[in-house]
């Protein structure tokens, strides 16, 4: 066994699946706690693995600059996506659109399942993205090694916020990474863990108005309100 890099929860069946620096995904029954399936093809760490209920259950990405799609049932993969020129670091699947998203330091990409249809670049975001999260509402958010935190409209991917995670007193510069993220089950709250070893939750800003909070954009698509 080596390091674990990250872990994903079956939304509909008792399965966990991990990823780590051995370039493999391993596939857990919870009741039984017996590895199911390990899932192998990437050449480097995986850095990132998320599931979801519909195919393809499980999604993969590595340092090796590629994500994988997998059939949860066979244990092998079923597509891999290189469009990324550097290391994917994170991914977070739509809670409710057929879509994923991936990060990595040269951008972060939309997805269209089963398949894996690139649909579009969202871009400015210049940093190590480490981690992404999503919420129904369609606000993707994400969180880089420097410390700032991007959010976006998943239709137009529109950078509508971008916010300077707060460094605890006595922290140093190089503490402000922001390395995982969450919205809480209402999508109202986006909890992060940073550098910094801190855990911080900010919430939506009831009294932001246009005036108070202006967004820079022309196209009345949608109205965001500010965290």
């Amino acid at each position: 066994m080596s390091a674990c890099y990250g872990l994903a929860l079956h939304p509909t069946i008792d399965v966990l699946v991990t990823c780590g620096r051995d370039s493999t995904a391993r596939v857990w029954d919870l009741r039984t706690k017996a590895n199911i399936h390990t899932l192998t093809g990437h050449t480097n760490t995986i850095a990132s693995v998320v599931c979801q209920a519909a195919e393809p259950q499980v999604i993969t990405g590595s340092h090796d600059f590629t994500i994988r799609l997998w059939d949860l049932a066979a244990g092998k993969s079923t597509c891999t996506l290189t469009h990324h020129k550097k290391s994917v670091r994170s991914l977070a699947v739509h809670p409710e659109l057929y879509m994923f998203a991936s990060g990595a330091p040269d951008n972060i990409k939309q997805w269209k399942c089963p398949e894996g249809k690139f649909v579009q670049n969202l871009t400015g975001h210049n940093a190590i993205v480490n981690c992404l999260a999503m919420n129904r509402e369609g606000v993707l958010v994400s969180g880089a090694d420097n410390g700032t935190l991007y959010f976006w409209d998943w239709r137009t991917g529109y950078n509508f916020q971008k916010l300077q995670a707060p460094v605890q007193p006595g922290s140093m510069d190089s503490e402000a990474g922001v390395f995982a993220m969450t919205f809480d089950q209402s999508g109202s709250r986006l909890i992060t863990c940073d550098a910094d070893k801190t855990i911080k939750i900010y919430k939506e800003d009831d009294t932001a108005s246009e005036e108070t909070h202006p967004v820079n954009w022309r196209p009345e698509i949608l109205k965001r309100r500010k965290y």
